[in-house]
């Protein structure tokens, strides 16, 4: 924790994202920051998720999913959140805290704004997750 605050243009990063500081790949004695998961044993999993509405046309609200494992936990991850269209693909990458190998069940949640009408539906017409290649962080 002596490392906090971080710099203005954030903690540089390893893994995924240190492309994001090419500079601090320059110096000599550079400290690293890496995501990990709040429990043993810390690892995530690097997913791409894509989700494909189906239903009203446009609704406020947002989709959530929510990983089950084989041992009872689960792990709840936003995939999108304001005016959501069946239109649209989203994707969105999640460091999923839950091993895919032991990943029993991925449950799609949606919930509309609350000035939305009751009869309106959205649901999930397709939902792909690709699990990295070295997908272990």
């Amino acid at each position: 924790g002596d490392c906090f605050p971080c710099p203005q243009e954030g903690c540089p990063m390893m893994g995924h994202y240190a492309d994001r500081f090419p500079a601090k790949l320059q110096r000599v004695n550079q400290m690293y920051f890496l995501n990990t998961a709040a429990d043993p044993p810390f690892a995530t999993w690097r997913q791409k998720v894509f989700v494909k509405l189906s239903g009203v046309k446009k609704m406020r609200g947002d989709i959530n999913l929510v990983f089950y494992d084989t041992e009872g936990n689960t792990k709840e991850y936003e995939i999108a959140s304001g005016v959501l269209s069946q239109d649209e693909v989203y994707t969105k990458y999640l460091d999923v805290e839950i091993d895919p190998k032991n990943t029993k069940k991925i449950e799609f949640l949606w919930n509309k704004a609350i000035f939305t009408l009751l009869w309106a539906r959205l649901g999930a017409e397709t939902v792909n997750i690709v699990h990295g290649e070295d997908g272990h962080r």
